[in-house]
This record gives C-alpha cells, sequence and structure tokens, in this order.
C-alpha cells in the first residue's frame, strides 16, 4: 500500500479520536452521578447552603471535569473553592474515584493544591485555559461574555467563605495590579486577553506552558 495513503488514514484516525472520543467521554460525565457523600460534605462544609445551592456546586464539578476533557491531557486550574471541596470529598473514595477516572476521564486526575489568579489581573496558564474551557461549555466568548461561567461564578453567588470572587468589570478587581490578597476581586476580561500572564499561552489555543495556578488536574 502507498505510505501516503497510510499516513493520511492515520491522520484521519487521528483526527476523528481527537473529536468523538471527548464527545463519548462528554456524554458519560452527563450521565454520572455523584456518590451522595460528595454532597453530604459539601452541606457539612457550607452548612447555610441549601439543596438547590449544594447541586449547583456538584454541577460545578461536572463542569471542572467537562473541561478537564476538553482539554485533552493539558493542565487546567481549579477556579472555585466549593467546588475543590467536592472535588477533594471524591478523591477520598479512592476506588470509585479510580473507577470514574479511568471509565469516564480516560485518565486518573491528580489532584493539586488550590490557589487563584496570581494577581486581580494577572492569571497563570492553568486558570486561562480553565477560563477559555468553561467559557467554551457554556457557549460564552471567552475574550467578551457576557456573564461568568459556572465555575468563575459559583463562589461569589454563594458566598463561600475565603471563596475565588471573579469579577467582568476590571473596575470592581483591582486594576492597578495590586497583589492578591483575601478577599480580592480578580479581574475575569484579564483572564480571556491575549498575553496575561506571560506564560506564552496567549490567545491562539489552548496549548503551552502552565504557570502553576490553580488547584487543578493534571
Amino acid at each position: 500500500m502507498d505510505l501516503s495513503l497510510i499516513a493520511v488514514a492515520v491522520a484521519a484516525a487521528l483526527i476523528l479520536t481527537g473529536v468523538l472520543l471527548p464527545r463519548y467521554r462528554l456524554s458519560r460525565l452527563a450521565q454520572f452521578r455523584f456518590p451522595d457523600h460528595i454532597g453530604a460534605r459539601v452541606r457539612s462544609a457550607y452548612p447555610d447552603l441549601s439543596d438547590d445551592e449544594c447541586e449547583a456546586v456538584l454541577e460545578g464539578l461536572r463542569q471542572f471535569f467537562a473541561i478537564s476533557i476538553l482539554a485533552q491531557g493539558r493542565r487546567v486550574a481549579m477556579p472555585s473553592r466549593a467546588v475543590d471541596t467536592a472535588w477533594h470529598e471524591f478523591i477520598l473514595s479512592t476506588r470509585a474515584y479510580q473507577d470514574f477516572c479511568f471509565q469516564v476521564m480516560g485518565r486518573f486526575l491528580h489532584h493539586t493544591p488550590a490557589e487563584a489568579m496570581r494577581s486581580p489581573i494577572d492569571a497563570q496558564a492553568g486558570i486561562r485555559r480553565s477560563w477559555r474551557l468553561a467559557c467554551k461549555d457554556e457557549g460564552l466568548d471567552p475574550k467578551a461574555p457576557g456573564r461568568l461561567p459556572l465555575l468563575f461564578a459559583i463562589d461569589a453567588q454563594l458566598a463561600i467563605p475565603g471563596g475565588f470572587t471573579y469579577a467582568l468589570d476590571c473596575r470592581q478587581a483591582g486594576a492597578r495590579g495590586d497583589a492578591a490578597a483575601d478577599g480580592s476581586v480578580y479581574c475575569a476580561s484579564h483572564i480571556g486577553s491575549c498575553g496575561s500572564g506571560g506564560d506564552g499561552d496567549g490567545c491562539s489555543g489552548d496549548s503551552g506552558g502552565d504557570g502553576g495556578g490553580g488547584c487543578g488536574g493534571d
């Protein structure tokens, strides 16, 4: 057989795998039911939340897993304290979490310690990738969204103690570039802007180095 035809067939197969496999995994994720103890842990950690609000945290966890699938092995950061609490609880059920990772995610998704943006207007690559993919998941333009995607909105919406608060309006986010501290509001429009943070990730796609950032999967 002509080697050029083999090369074309291999390339086509790789393209189809890159498109169809994430769709299959997203379909599996949409049907997956999280163990009940995760919701119980969220209620214990945040007793002021209603049942619907606890469910919203679990949907945030589902979105985080979705963007991890879409990232196809590239690192994404966790922009929510509340969702991170749910993720950490899931991991404690080691066998169930391992089964979920290999059956739904296609790989084991490791947990790393949480942090937000480096400053209110300086986002590292993992946060920027999470932003772009969370926006994509909700059909938003990452450079000019009309609202925040769930993962970036939920801590503020639920008034999570010590949560990460993001704002579309940079005037609310310490636009002078002050160092982030507890209670800071982070400028979401800077996450989606080209070249933010100088990690080489820019706005050109999801490739590039990850600058640390966020409690993220890798």
